[in-house]
C-alpha cells in the first residue's frame, strides 16, 4: 500500500511540472525510480523507457509501465492517474485564462519563454537515457549514431531504433 501512495505523491508532483509532455521529465522520473527509491536499476529503466516508445500510443505510457513494473496493475492505474488527473485539470484551467487574455504582453512573453525550457526539458531527457542505457563503448556510438541519424535526415526515430536494435544484437553476437 505504501508504494501506491509513493507512486501517487511522485506522480502527482511530476505531472505538474511536465512541460512538454512526458518525456520532458524523464530526467525526474528516472531520478525518483532508480535513485531516490530504487524501484529498478538504470538498465531496467532503460528498457521501460525503450519499451513505452516503440509501443503504439502517447509518450506518457512510460508511467503507466513504470507504476505496472514497481507495483502491477494497481501501480499502473496509480501512477497513469496521478501523472494525468492533476496536469489535465491544470492544463484546462490554463487554457481557459490563456483564451481570454491570448493578445496580452504577459501571455506572448510566457508562450516564448517556455519553448527553451521545453526544448532544455527534453534533451535533458536524451542525455538521462543515454546515460542509462550506457553499457561500453559499443552502446555509445549506436546511441551516437541515433542521434545523427534522427537529427540529420528527415526520416521517422523508429529507423534509427531499429537500426541499433540490429546492430546492438550483431555486437552482442559477435562479442
Amino acid at each position: 500500500m505504501m508504494v501506491l501512495i509513493q507512486l501517487a505523491i511522485t506522480f502527482t508532483a511530476i505531472s505538474l511540472v511536465a512541460i512538454g509532455g512526458a518525456n520532458a521529465v524523464v530526467p525526474e522520473i528516472h531520478r525518483r525510480v532508480v535513485d531516490v527509491f530504487g524501484w529498478m536499476t538504470d538498465s531496467t529503466f532503460a528498457t521501460v523507457f525503450a519499451l513505452s516508445q516503440v509501443a503504439p500510443g502517447p509518450n506518457v505510457l512510460i508511467v503507466s509501465l513504470v507504476g505496472w513494473q514497481v507495483a502491477g496493475l494497481a501501480g499502473l492505474a496509480v501512477a497513469t492517474l496521478a501523472m494525468l488527473l492533476p496536469s489535465g485539470v491544470l492544463a484546462l484551467t490554463v487554457s481557459r485564462v490563456l483564451a481570454r487574455h491570448e493578445n496580452s504582453r504577459a501571455v506572448k512573453i510566457i508562450k516564448v519563454g517556455l519553448v527553451p525550457v521545453t526544448i532544455g526539458l527534453i534533451a535533458a531527457s536524451g542525455l538521462v537515457m543515454a546515460r542509462a542505457s550506457y553499457t561500453g563503448v559499443a552502446a555509445m556510438a549506436i546511441t551516437a549514431g541515433a542521434v545523427v541519424f534522427t537529427v540529420m535526415t528527415e526520416r521517422n526515430p523508429l529507423w534509427a531504433l531499429a537500426g541499433g536494435a540490429v546492430i546492438g544484437a550483431l555486437v552482442s553476437y559477435f562479442t
